[in-house]
């Protein structure tokens, strides 16, 4: 069996889970989602307890097993604590201003970037003297935070010989010796 697949998912306190079809919906005191469940998988929520099992052994089934495991316990994650993700711009001018649902970007560029950004993240960002400015993003659904934070870090991505552009904090980016070096 899959070890991740094998784990239950326990339900936090104030979060309500309920199983209609193949849809699975959590709502908790963040917000709330709702998964479609592949019909290889079959779901059971009991004590407190979400266990997922599997219809066979074939590899589909396998992958899948813990797959959805994952996306549950992230789901039950989302909506009792939240998820975050902080870039931080590195590079003389790069700015980030934010205004409601609006995030400006300055990123060296000859205009700035404006993103529009959907209603379940909330955004601030920060900008320190002696620091390099940052965005924090905050929202109970992981895939979406994901995926905005992956798109605004493509707008700018860190380059490898000043180590310039817009990171995930904590992200290494390794540098290559510059052209002096090849001499």
């Amino acid at each position: 069996m899959s070890r991740i697949g094998k784990a239950p998912v326990r339900i936090a306190k104030g979060v309500e889970v309920s199983l209609e079809n193949r849809t699975i919906r959590v709502k908790g005191p963040k917000g709330e989602l709702t998964q479609i469940i592949d019909p290889l998988i079959s779901v059971s929520v009991e004590d407190g307890q979400i266990t997922l099992t599997r219809s066979s052994d074939h590899r589909d089934a396998r992958s899948k097993h813990g797959l959805y495991r994952a996306l549950i316990n992230n789901m039950v994650v989302g909506v009792s604590e939240g998820w975050k993700k902080e870039l931080v711009m590195i590079g003389v001018g790069y700015r980030a201003k934010t205004t409601g649902q609006q995030l400006e970007l300055s990123l060296g560029f000859s205009h700035p970037i404006v993103f529009e950004l959907p209603g379940e993240i909330k955004v601030t960002s920060k900008a320190e003297k002696g620091e390099n400015p940052s965005i924090l993003l905050e929202s109970f659904d992981k895939q979406l935070i994901g995926q905005v934070a992956a798109k605004i870090r493509s707008l700018r991505g860190p380059e490898p010989y000043k180590g310039k552009g817009v990171r995930y904090a904590g992200e290494f980016v390794r540098k290559k010796a510059g052209k002096s070096a090849a001499k």
